[in-house]
């Protein structure tokens, strides 16, 4: 322990007339109070300060305490109030828990919303704690109000977020069913509460898919002078034209730097679709010598770590998922104009319309369901060497393309092999 005192068996831990601290580190320390006891406490911001009982000394030694206060420490970092965490892990013991509406939402979220992605895990919590739980939070579950729900949930819509407003209003929805299912709460005030709230338009995301367009782009994103990785993101997200999270998400232990491929796991945000038998997860990305490039040069930087594009805070994590967007903001690219997920429209238009691709290999690439003519799932190798082919092309037609070098590609009936690839000029 800090301090004077190296144990809270020291002589110098005496009771006086009034309580005391002693510090130890990350917010955990022993408090002495005038009769003698010693109670650990562990103090953290959530949003303003709080503390929590760790228990008491001696009956819960000081390498105990310190357990304790880091798996606080990990719950706050997950966005989690210890304290509520607390209660929600007894209510669910008991089977039946307090009744104000935080407490049972704690309780949802981590019997289904923690065993989920740490990205969607991350997104659902947030919504609760900066809508919600303001709002509602202390509140008895039973005496809410259908009105009281729906001015929450407006709120959100107002300030321009109607697709979050939507989705924090089902999770809401399915809080009251399970506070129904334990006893709790006798009426789901969230029904029909949708038809109060605006319809959201369908929309595509920011793409260009002129060339002469696309070109501007690709020149203005070589002009940035960010950090290395950044730079090396913007790179390689037109090579490879993957999912944004897919870019980020890349770990080296997938990468063949000598074979020049990338074994990647599709997008858990690309899973929600009904997959056909055989489906695979995963699929090979053919790596052209320009992304190779990139990625030699990155790898001196951050090929010891496991993410190819680390978090500029931590090398635990990957990059944030922010990072290449705020970049393009930064170069003055609108977000009407191009966003990450726009590299693959933009690649599905050109390679069609431009370089004659067949859609297919397209298809397969982009990660998306392609069957066979027996309606069978492709699996990750397939059209390997045609795709291969396809990702080198692309990449030597990007570099004419920010060149101003015109490629003149004859367009043939139908490309259903190498060789026929090779005929239309892809070499």
């Amino acid at each position: 322990m800090k301090g004077q005192a190296k144990s809270p068996d020291d002589p110098k831990f005496v009771a006086t007339d009034k309580p005391y601290k002693m510090a130890d580190e990350k917010g955990l320390y022993l408090e002495v109070d005038p009769s003698g006891g010693k109670y650990w406490r562990f103090k953290y911001r959530f949003p303003k300060e709080k503390r929590i009982s760790l228990g008491v000394y001696p009956e819960v030694s000081l390498a105990d305490a310190r357990d304790a206060r880091d798996e606080c420490r990990k719950l706050v970092a997950k966005e989690i109030d210890p304290s509520v965490h607390r209660k929600a892990v007894k209510a669910g013991r008991k089977g039946l828990g307090a009744d104000d509406f935080e407490t049972i939402a704690r309780e949802w979220l981590t019997k289904f919303i923690d065993p989920k992605s740490e990205k969607h895990r991350k997104k659902v919590y947030a919504r609760f704690v900066n809508d919600i739980f303001p709002k509602i939070g202390r509140r008895p579950i039973k005496e809410i109000t259908r009105q009281e729900m729906l001015d929450a949930i407006l709120k959100i819509e107002g300030r321009g977020a109607g697709d979050t407003a939507r989705r924090t209003l089902g999770s809401c929805s399915q809080i009251f069913s399970y506070a129904i299912r334990t006893s709790r709460c006798d009426i789901n005030v969230c029904h029909d509460l949708r038809g109060a709230l605006k319809a959201i338009e369908a929309g595509n995301f920011a793409a260009v898919t002129k060339p002469e367009d696309f070109a501007g782009i690709l020149r203005a994103m070589d002009s940035y002078k960010g950090t290395f990785p950044v730079q090396c993101a913007l790179k390689l997200a037109p090579l490879v034209f993957v999912r944004p999270g897919e870019l980020r998400h890349a770990k080296w232990e997938d990468i063949d730097l000598n074979e020049g491929q990338w074994l990647l796991e599709l997008s858990k945000d690309n899973r929600d679709r009904v997959r056909p038998p055989g489906f695979d997860e995963k699929i090979i990305v053919p790596l052209p010598r320009q992304a190779l490039e990139v990625l030699q040069s990155l790898y001196q930087l951050t090929g010891d770590g496991v993410y190819v594009f680390p978090s500029a805070r931590s090398a635990s994590r990957p990059m944030s998922e922010n990072a290449v967007l705020a970049a393009m903001r930064r170069l003055g690219i609108p977000k009407e104009e191009m966003c990450g997920h726009g590299f693959r429209a933009s690649a599905r238009t050109i390679l069609e319309q431009e370089l004659h691709i067949e859609p297919h290999y397209i298809e397969h690439e982009l990660g998306h369901q392609v069957l066979d003519p027996n309606g069978r799932a492709y699996n990750r190798a397939t059209f390997l060497p045609e795709r291969r082919l396809m990702l080198q092309s692309w990449a030597d037609y990007l570099d004419d393309l920010k060149s101003g070098k015109k490629r003149v590609l004859a367009k043939p009936k139908k490309l259903t092999n190498i060789k026929m690839i090779q005929v239309a000029g892809f070499r």
